[in-house]
């Protein structure tokens, strides 16, 4: 007696079948992600830095810069609070180097943001200078793009939040350093301290 064979046909259907199902959902997953990103970017973005002026903008990264170094300034010298540090200057140089095309020049716009962090040996005093010194220039653009506006149409990628405007690129710089900041931690009090420090946490978040 003969026996019966599967047909080879039947789990390639459904291998088949299989593959175009997961690829919908994986494109669905994916425009879901592009739909709900892109509503973020108009909400905490783009929206909010249009109704500003970039003298505003200016002074919002000036007023937010104040609590950026005095974070900077408590924080213990760790390596993770180093490469907070590193970050926030890379990302925030990175965002100068964007800003170039709203005032003319051509940077490169391809490039992501590691060549503008700071060398890993970069000591933390030398750390907290660069903050100061890197939030300075933020400001300083800001108000030029207040003497040269650029075109309200005119965009610049951003490699992960797409098109972004210069306005929305300058209060990007603002909540980006203010987030990464509170990840900062202050210096742990001396064991046996005279004025009780033993009782108080061994960290303090800043």
């Amino acid at each position: 007696m003969s026996q019966r064979r599967t047909s080879p046909a039947v789990p390639a259907l459904i291998t088949v079948a299989t593959v175009g199902v997961a690829a919908g959902a994986a494109y669905l997953a994916r425009t879901r992600q592009r739909d709900i990103k892109g509503a973020v970017v108009s909400r905490v973005l783009e929206r909010p830095a249009g109704r500003s002026s970039y003298q505003e903008l200016a002074h919002s990264l000036e007023t937010s810069g104040t609590h950026l170094t005095g974070r900077a300034a408590r924080a213990a010298d760790t390596h993770a609070n180093r490469e907070v540090l590193a970050h926030i200057i890379g990302i925030e140089r990175w965002g100068q180097h964007r800003l170039g095309a709203a005032l003319g020049k051509h940077p490169d716009l391809t490039a992501p943001y590691h060549d503008h962090r700071p060398p890993q040996d970069t000591t933390l005093p030398q750390l907290q200078a660069l903050i100061t010194s890197t939030r300075a220039a933020s400001v300083d653009l800001a108000r030029q793009l207040h003497t040269r506006p650029a075109n309200d149409d005119q965009t610049i990628p951003h490699n992960s939040l797409g098109d972004l405007t210069a306005k929305a690129w300058l209060r990007y710089l603002t909540h980006h350093a203010d987030l990464e900041s509170r990840k900062l931690r202050g210096a742990a009090p001396q064991t046996g301290d005279m004025n009780g420090a033993e009782h108080q946490p061994s960290a303090t978040k800043l």
